[in-house]
């Protein structure tokens, strides 16, 4: 009789089982927010090499330490560290121990050329710089922290010293220079003849889109004595047969009437009625088909990312009464309102946009 043998039970067979790997927790850092407290220090060395003139100095010829620091009038303390400091930075470069404008500080920074932008940075020098230190009271107060805060009034003030004034037009045109090719690239002008800049400062708006568009006519709407300035800006491109000058203020007056309405860089400074009070008045000069152009610094629709607006609004609080930069959106929603039956917005360059009315 065969034996039986006794079957081994063999136990399952598991596939062992691998413990997952622990994802390791980001090891915190102070490092991005303390840069963030610390960088209006790089900033304020860039704007003293504007008011101090160094990319002017530099753009007749490379120098050295000590012929630099002589034509400048610098301490010899920290001249060098400075110096190294907008090296580092960028808008300089050294070789051989002799300094030189960068390429774009060269073309953009020497006061002598005619692509000159400097003017926005030494008002920004003069004027923000030291009321930006009063944001966290302005926050909490609301009102504006600059000329207004000792009883003055910032375009009461500007408007009138002329040279001033001046300063502050020229500075407007750096700032809006960009947009203005943006604007006169991207509309359709084709459609229109006429048009006017309201709140138009020097012209550089009217001059790019003049230059681009040999069939248009075109104006500037603006306070009394911005008009020299205008004109000679204007003649400065032969072009005052094209582009006039009409005075007046655009709260107290109609505006002129043309086939196209252009407001940069002017409906943030004021408050929501004054913005709606504006746009109402823009409708009412166009004639039917006619189109209404505002840009400024728009803060994306998301509010998050367009860091440039939003800083830009916040100047606002510090500027105005009122003011207060807006989205693409709530532009649009405005210019319903006022009654244009189509509107759209366009990205222009950096943090402008534009939106557009059609009446």
């Amino acid at each position: 009789m065969a034996k039986k043998t006794a079957r081994k039970a063999h136990p399952t067979k598991r596939t062992p089982t691998r413990s997952r790997p622990r994802t390791a927790r980001p090891r915190l850092s102070a490092a991005r927010l303390l840069q963030l407290g610390l960088g209006f220090w790089g900033p304020r060395a860039f704007l003293s090499a504007v008011e101090l003139g160094v990319f002017s100095v530099l753009a007749k010829g490379p120098l050295g330490e000590n012929q630099l620091r002589e034509r400048l009038g610098l301490h010899p303390r920290s001249a060098r560290d400075f110096l190294d400091t907008l090296v580092a930075l960028g808008p300089l470069q050294r070789n051989a121990g002799k300094y030189r404008n960068a390429p774009d500080a060269d073309a953009f920074f020497d006061r002598a050329k005619p692509g000159y932008v400097g003017g926005i940075l030494e008002m920004a020098a003069a004027r923000l710089y030291p009321f930006w230190g009063s944001l966290t009271e302005a926050l909490r107060t609301g009102a504006p922290q600059n000329e207004a805060k000792h009883g003055g009034e910032v375009f009461a003030t500007l408007y009138a010293d002329a040279e001033r004034l001046r300063g502050f037009l020229t500075a407007m045109t750096a700032i809006s220079m960009e947009s203005a090719r943006a604007i006169a690239a991207k509309f359709p002008w084709k459609k229109y003849q006429t048009f006017i800049d309201v709140g138009g400062a020097q012209g550089c708006v009217p001059v790019q889109v003049a230059l681009a568009h040999k069939h248009l006519n075109g104006a500037a709407f603006d306070l009394p004595p911005v008009g020299p300035i205008y004109d000679e800006y204007i003649r400065s491109f032969g072009l005052e047969t094209r582009l006039k000058f009409h005075a007046g203020d655009f709260f107290r007056d109609p505006m002129p009437q043309a086939d196209v309405l252009i407001m940069g860089h002017i409906l943030h400074d004021w408050n929501l009625q004054e913005k709606h009070l504006l746009l109402q008045k823009a409708y009412a000069a166009l004639p039917k088909r006619g189109a209404l152009i505002v840009y400024d610094a728009m803060i994306d629709d998301a509010r998050c990312h367009n860091v440039a607006g939003l800083l830009m609004s916040l100047n606002m609080l510090i500027e105005t009464p009122g003011g207060f930069d807006y989205t693409g959106s709530d532009c649009t929603g405005w210019m319903k309102e006022a009654g244009f039956r189509e509107t759209q917005v366009d990205h222009l360059v950096g943090p402008d946009s534009m939106v557009i009315g059609f009446k």
